[in-house]
């Protein structure tokens, strides 16, 4: 009998260091026991709060569509990680997503279930009894340049169209936003009662070059135990003016670098001698061009559009630009442009060793948007040919 009770304790003593106290993202079995290990440690109201923590972490805290795919991202996201390193960082992604919530506040989401437990319990607050979802729209943050938001604020309703009371909740809310059928973003926040202050869309955040017709269309949806209410609107009106414009790429402002041997007298070109003995040394001027300086800015901005960057490249000689790889960047350099319609190009002013070009046109980025722009180039005589050494955009 003494054996029996040996063995006895033993076995539970080796079960219970069987217990996993950090999570285990090998699999989604072993994500769900060893979350399960860890929460059975706790006591009752630590384990609400660790289950509120892991859906926090779920909902927000991990780009992925569908439950499936969200479960692996939290796998992945929380992997290793003890309760209380988990219950930390789902208070930086609630603050993050400016969602009412923190690890140290009493029990707030009812009981969060991230394995897909969606039955409705006896005191069950996601159990929200409605009728339908509405949406109120209003533009805010207006500095005299037309608005630059847009507040919208989802609302669960009775038949009358009226909102309904509720709190302690925790329904997941999501909205879409799109224009011409095309989705633009998506955002998450959590309804706890009907004072939801909703979402707010900053117009900077939206892609000029995706918005036709400078309208939006948007979908919310509230997520109850046992209902999913959703309501669209169409053909909103965005302010164009703050919306995100990509930048142009940018290049040096300086002004025109003169050549070194450049003379400051365009009556007499003739560079001064570099010999020692004037009696003996003839002098030598410099070879001229031939060509307009105005061509090679021609041929530039043609090379530009056509994308024949090396070709560009090979016509200038401008240390601002750097390397080939920094001037054909297709994020800050020229390669992010997709045309350059020309509009004017006129020499400003030209001696044998250097010129100054005035160029107007047209550039369109590869998002589409397109630029005006009034540009001078400076160009320098290398070895007979003109070659662009300073760039300005001007006003």
């Amino acid at each position: 009998m003494k054996k029996f009770s040996l063995l006895l304790m033993f076995s539970l003593l080796l079960f219970t260091s069987c217990k996993k106290d950090s999570v285990d993202a090998t699999t989604t079995q072993t994500l769900q026991s060893s979350i399960n290990d860890m929460a059975s440690s706790l006591t009752t109201i630590k384990q609400i709060k660790f289950n509120e923590a892991l859906y926090i972490l779920k909902t927000f805290g991990v780009e992925a569509e569908g439950d499936v795919n969200e479960l692996k991202a939290l796998g992945q996201l929380i992997n290793g990680k003890k309760v209380p390193e988990i219950l930390s960082l789902a208070d930086q992604v609630a603050q993050q997503n400016g969602i009412e919530w923190a690890s140290t506040a009493p029990p707030s989401l009812g009981e969060m279930n991230i394995f897909g437990d969606d039955k409705a319990k006896e005191s069950d607050p996601n159990d929200v009894r409605a009728s339908s979802l509405s949406i109120l729209t209003q533009l805010s943050g207006d500095t005299g340049n037309g608005p630059t938001a847009m507040q919208i604020v989802p609302r669960l309703v009775d038949n009358s169209g009226n909102p309904i009371a509720f709190t302690g909740a925790g329904l997941e809310t999501t909205l879409e936003v799109f224009s011409n059928g095309v989705k633009l973003s998506t955002a998450k926040n959590l309804m706890q009662d009907n004072n939801f202050k909703g979402f707010n869309l900053k117009f900077s955040s939206l892609l000029a070059s995706k918005i036709v017709d400078n309208k939006i269309d948007i979908t919310v949806s509230v997520k109850t135990t046992a209902k999913t209410f959703k309501m669209s609107k169409i053909g909103l009106d965005v302010n164009p003016s703050a919306l995100k414009v990509p930048e142009v790429p940018k290049t040096d402002s300086t002004m025109i670098v003169q050549d070194p041997n450049a003379v400051s007298d365009p009556s007499n070109p003739t560079p001064p001698t570099t010999g020692t003995d004037p009696a003996t040394t003839t002098p030598v001027a410099p070879k001229q061009p031939t060509a307009d300086p105005k061509n090679t800015v021609n041929k530039f901005l043609s090379n530009v559009s056509s994308q024949n960057l090396k070709a560009a490249f090979d016509s200038s000689s401008n240390p601002s630009w750097g390397s080939y790889e920094s001037f054909s960047n297709p994020t800050s350099g020229f390669g992010a442009i997709k045309n350059v319609s020309v509009k004017n190009v006129t020499t400003n002013a030209s001696n044998a060793n250097s010129s100054s070009v005035n160029a107007t046109y047209d550039v369109t980025d590869k998002n589409g948007r397109t630029t005006s722009l009034k540009a001078t180039f400076g160009l320098k005589n290398v070895n007979g040919e003109w070659k662009i050494s300073s760039y300005k955009i001007n006003p």
